[in-house]
């Protein structure tokens, strides 16, 4: 997110707090063998693997990434405990790959009045990530009881609101699946899905035009792009990242 009401980069408060409370939110709400689903942290089952999905996360290092318009990994970025550990510096991170028709799963924690985003299709070319790729938003919503709906988690950042709050709380570990069919996206959250949208259709149009990201071009014409997590100055930890291209 991007943020909130006023659209624009929100300015970090309260950054030594948000750093005392990172060092214990992460020990304290899930230890490095534990899940939201159940299975083995940042594994895949041979079922799993037969049927096409594979790891964009060993676990214990950033194999597989690098900094949004360079070559490696932002110093802001580490692996942690089992986690993509963002500490609020450094620029946004993508995956080397990238995916056109695909399904993501991808566990993410956030810091209390935290915010972070997951983009798809994003063009490098498009300065920044969110110019071109669209955003599943990552956000403590209760540290912002006023914002608009179409800003909430779950969301489709600034045009489609989530239908439901299956949003566990910040400190707690929420569990996403973005699923690209072609022009069609489904943002799921913890077992519901919450978004679903056709891009490029009348109503995605409007709802760009209506936007600001009327304002760029690229916004959502990719056919192919990275995934990025967005660094927004929180803490912010993803894992158990898996995908596979459909």
């Amino acid at each position: 997110m991007h943020v909130a009401v006023t659209l624009g980069r929100r300015v970090r408060r309260g950054a030594p707090l948000l750093a005392l409370l990172a060092a214990v939110l992460l020990p304290a709400c899930g230890s490095p063998g534990e899940t939201v689903s159940g299975g083995t942290l940042n594994t895949l089952d041979a079922e799993r693997l037969d049927a096409g999905w594979r790891p964009l996360f060993d676990g214990h290092s950033t194999a597989g990434w690098r900094g949004y318009g360079r070559a490696d990994v932002p110093e802001g970025w580490t692996a942690d405990e089992g986690a993509l550990h963002g500490h609020g510096a450094g620029g946004d991170l993508i995956t080397v790959d990238t995916f056109g028709s695909f399904e993501l799963e991808i566990e993410w924690m956030i810091a209390p009045g935290g915010n972070s985003g997951i983009f798809f299709r994003v063009d490098e070319t498009s300065d920044p990530a969110y110019f071109s790729g669209p955003e599943f938003q990552v956000l403590d919503d209760a540290g912002y009881p006023d914002i608009p709906a179409v800003n909430q988690a779950g969301a489709n950042y600034a045009l489609h609101a989530a239908s439901a709050d299956v949003t566990r709380p910040a400190g707690s570990w929420n569990q996403a699946r973005i699923v690209v069919d072609g022009r069609r996206v489904e943002h799921w959250l913890n077992g519901e899905r919450i978004v679903a949208y056709t891009l490029h259709d009348a109503d995605w149009k409007a709802r760009v035009a209506a936007s600001k990201f009327d304002q760029w071009p690229a916004y959502g014409m990719a056919e192919r792009g990275h995934l990025a997590l967005q660094d927004h100055g929180a803490d912010v930890w993803y894992r158990n990242i898996f995908v596979r291209e459909l």
